[in-house]
């Protein structure tokens, strides 16, 4: 059968292997993830804090290409967990500051051998090309 649209063959779509890329990988943090009660989204938000300890949501959205929609609620699960505060800035009440507990800090030994762990599984690219993928998907994000 004859493809009238070539623009519409999932073969040709860029989007595609980057979505079922991202879901594979979501879906191998998942085991390790899970039994510390963290989903993918919020073990990067305790990424940037444990390297920032204190950030704005806009920052942190900005940082991890996500908006105040879906950091919102997660933040405010961490925050009633005990793994962060969320406070009004002083010199700008519009701005929300969010400031990794101790609670959310000791999650940091649990969670440190995880990329560790997940190397050692060993991936389909060699590091040349890890590197060059790494390099072209952030080209691509602040594009």
């Amino acid at each position: 059968m004859a493809q009238e649209y070539e623009q519409l063959l999932l073969k040709n779509q860029l989007c595609f292997p980057m979505y079922a890329c991202g879901r594979k990988i979501v879906a191998a943090y998942t085991p390790y993830l899970k039994p510390l009660g963290l989903t993918y989204t919020q073990y990067v938000v305790f990424m940037v804090l444990w390297e920032k300890e204190r950030v704005t949501v806009g920052q942190l959205g900005s940082i991890l290409h996500l908006d105040a929609g879906t950091l919102t609620p997660l933040l405010k699960n961490l925050e009633k967990e005990g793994y962060v505060t969320r406070e009004r800035s002083k010199d700008d009440e519009r701005v929300t500051m969010i400031t990794v507990t101790k609670k959310g800090n000791d999650l940091k030994k649990k969670c440190k051998d995880i990329p560790l762990e997940l190397a050692g599984k060993g991936s389909p690219l060699n590091k040349k090309e890890t590197a060059q993928l790494y390099t072209l998907l952030y080209k691509y994000l602040e594009g």
